[in-house]
């Protein structure tokens, strides 16, 4: 068993004002996508001033941020911010979803390219490489807020973390995520979209593949204590939520290069 490293969820305090490591994690992946996207923002749209991308970066931000919040109060833990609607802004206490993001960037990224001329899977298709870099430190900062944690398990790695009320060795499972979710989707991703592929290959392959890991890594997760397991004792909400993304982004991926073979000469 390794010891659970005890990191102090508060980064900086001075006075009355404190910064969380969790809201760190979501500047360092806003940070670290903007760098990336500027490698490749020239080969993406020469046209654009340099304004333009930051622009991008902040309507992005925004569906993440409003859209991750709002879709864990939906899917996860309705009836208890209803009850007490000001947890809602309470983000650095943990509570946000992927699927909530995912759709909020979905809606901001299709207003900015109708705005801006592109089309709306040309631009999913720039975006998809950067955002692993957003989920895997996302993780980093489920791990330092001591949530999201595994089940009970024998492994050398398992870790007892201080929020357990059972205080059980379990399953480090937000650093899986990191793994699958941030480091090897990122590579992934990268890497396929170093050549021109086929507009909605890109974003499809996401959805394939954050679909896939996510689905995995569920198997061995404490699913959230207000909803448990859905169905046939392990099928959780994560898992329901990406059955569908995994079969959209295989159409996606079809339907591209179906399409880029209908336009080549005969």
């Amino acid at each position: 068993m390794l010891p659970y490293p005890q990191i102090d969820p508060v980064a900086i305090a001075i006075g009355p004002l404190q910064i969380h490591w969790y809201g760190l994690m979501y500047l360092i992946g806003i940070g670290g996508a903007w760098w990336l996207a500027s490698l490749r923002v020239q080969r993406f749209a020469p046209e654009w001033p340099k304004d333009k991308l930051s622009d991008l970066v902040f309507w992005v931000a925004m569906g993440v941020i409003v859209g991750g919040r709002l879709g864990y109060v939906l899917f996860y833990d309705l009836a208890a911010y209803i009850n007490q609607p000001s947890l809602i802004l309470q983000v650095w206490k943990g509570g946000m979803s992927f699927h909530g993001g995912l759709i909020g960037v979905l809606l901001c990224s299709w207003i900015f390219a109708r705005r801006n001329g592109k089309s709306f899977f040309e631009l999913m298709d720039f975006i998809a490489p950067f955002v692993p870099i957003g989920l895997g430190a996302g993780r980093i900062g489920n791990f330092i807020n001591a949530e999201l944690w595994g089940k009970a398990t024998d492994v050398p790695w398992a870790m007892v973390f201080p929020t357990d009320p059972e205080q059980l060795a379990r399953h480090p499972s937000q650093l899986y995520q990191f793994a699958l979710e941030g480091v090897a989707l990122f590579v992934i991703l990268w890497l396929y979209s170093r050549k021109p592929r086929p507009t909605m290959a890109v974003s499809g392959l996401f959805a394939v593949c954050y679909g896939i890991f996510r689905f995995i890594v569920e198997f061995v997760r404490v699913p959230d204590a207000q909803l448990g397991y859905l169905a046939f004792g392990w099928l959780t909400m994560g898992q329901v939520l990406c059955i569908p993304m995994v079969l959209l982004g295989a159409g996606m991926i079809a339907w591209g290069y179906r399409r880029e073979a209908g336009r080549a000469p005969a």
